[in-house]
């Protein structure tokens, strides 16, 4: 039997051979640090390297666990004790739920040690992961809590002119204590000390740049743009935005009744990323900043502060995953804004947008990385050609090229080399002419169409043994 077959799908647990019951700190320590963090399953019984040894006496061992856990935790976990036979072996498994009242507290040898896990480890709780569980355990967020400035030192002409442009309303003094930026005693609060127009946070700021290449220099010459934007969060959001599309290039081409655009980034996308790095950053994490770094062939927006649960997103269903929210309040006024949505993943809307993009492929589809620090979302460049470098003007297959910062269609010669495969062989097919021109199939079959609504090429006979007929 294996620990999954032992313990389900739990993705935090810990191992102990024995009870050691004269250091009880040795095995407390995980219960503290899955009561604060996710939860977890703590196993008596089984060595390091899963050799199942068992209990002397399982039953009096679970009385000793139950009753050094209600005296040595502050405040007591909520915990269940479950006993496990296997291989004739009797093992405890003690199941700790994640704690509503953090941070949770291994009280003994005159020490009073709060516990956080870091990979497969419980570690003392630094002082930011502190005032986070403290945070937590009074049951508001940070962005609920008053700040240290005042009210009256701020202007919200921003918040005002967007408020009143998305919603036809003009927003009223009141507003400020409904929508959760004043508290009651008229202070500012934390998110209204980051909605401010000169925002006072001084790490709320945005480090945009377009490197020249893939991969980050280290000269100053290799970066073609760079901006640093401070202020408050709807400038940020903004500035941020308009940073991306200024270089967020577009291919088209024309159809007889109209014209398909391509951007490199689907814009629905790039915005979500934005807002939820800017919405749901961990802004207790002093000295980082949200990033934006735009590179040849992809787009990647970091934000400081991981999963709010402090999960990993390793085997999960990206499209499934509930909606969480660090800083409901500036949540709830971004939505108000309608910048955001109330409800659903961002995940699933930045995955939807790519489905929706005619070339996009697996390969192509976004990614996020979650760490206990740091959140990364990666989105790709659906135009981008490899071995194509920076301000080259044609695409492989001659397809695009810039123009006035735009992609335009350059297709005149793939037109002509496929009348010409057609004249020499007209009972090619889509996939060889494909072979033979050194393209896809899907732009092969483009062209082809565009020559048949022209009435420039007709296919006579059936799909397979039939020919094409050119009226040119």
């Amino acid at each position: 039997m294996n620990i999954i077959d032992l313990i389900g799908e739990a993705t935090e647990y810990d191992k102990k051979q024995s009870l050691e019951v004269k250091k009880p700190k040795s095995w407390l320590k995980s219960i503290s640090a899955f009561a604060n963090t996710f939860g977890g399953k703590l196993i008596f019984g089984i060595c390091d390297d899963d050799t199942i040894v068992g209990l002397e006496n399982a039953r009096a061992d679970a009385e000793l666990i139950s009753e050094t856990i209600k005296n040595r935790m502050n405040p007591i976990p909520k915990f269940k004790l479950s006993f496990e036979a296997v291989e004739g072996k009797e093992l405890i498994i003690v199941e700790v739920l994640t704690g509503d009242e953090t941070p949770y507290y291994y009280s003994g040898e005159g020490q009073l040690v709060a516990f956080v896990r870091l990979g497969n480890e419980s570690v003392p709780a630094n002082p930011m992961q502190l005032r986070e569980l403290v945070i937590r355990g009074s049951g508001q967020s940070y962005d609920s809590l008053p700040s240290r400035f005042k009210f009256e030192d701020m202007a919200f002409t921003k918040l005002r002119s967007v408020y009143k442009q998305r919603t036809g309303k003009s927003f009223e003094e009141t507003d400020f204590e409904s929508f959760g930026l004043v508290d009651h005693n008229g202070n500012l609060t934390n998110a209204g000390a980051l909605l401010a127009d000169e925002s006072p946070v001084r790490h709320s700021r945005v480090f945009c740049t377009r490197w020249n290449g893939l991969s980050k220099a280290s000269g100053l010459m290799d970066a073609i743009d760079d901006e640093e934007y401070s202020g408050g969060l709807i400038s940020l959001y903004q500035d941020g935005l308009s940073f991306i599309m200024r270089h967020n290039r577009k291919a088209w081409r024309k159809t007889p009744t109209h014209r398909i655009e391509y951007p490199d980034y689907p814009q629905r996308a790039v915005m979500e990323g934005l807002v939820n790095a800017l919405i749901h950053r961990d802004y207790l994490i002093v000295g980082s900043e949200v990033h934006i770094d735009i590179f040849d062939d992809r787009l990647e927006i970091y934000s400081p502060g991981g999963m709010v649960d402090g999960s990993s997103l390793e085997g999960r269903d990206l499209r499934n995953i509930s909606s969480q929210r660090r800083n409901p309040v500036l949540a709830d006024v971004f939505s108000r804004l309608q910048l955001m949505e109330r409800r659903g993943s961002g995940f699933k809307k930045i995955l939807e947008d790519y489905d929706f993009q005619e070339h996009t492929t697996e390969a192509l589809m976004p990614k996020f990385m979650a760490e206990h620090r740091d959140f990364l979302l990666t989105l790709y460049n659906l135009n981008y050609v490899e071995g194509q470098e920076q301000g080259d003007n044609t695409a492989d297959d001659g397809e695009m090229a810039v123009i006035g910062g735009e992609m335009a269609v350059i297709g005149g010669n793939i037109r002509e080399k496929i009348i010409e495969a057609i004249k020499n062989d007209n009972t090619i097919s889509a996939t060889q002419l494909a072979e033979l021109l050194g393209v896809s199939k899907r732009t092969t079959e483009r062209y082809i169409k565009e020559l048949r609504e022209k009435g420039l090429l007709e296919r006579q006979g059936a799909a397979r043994g039939g020919w094409w007929n050119l009226k040119v």
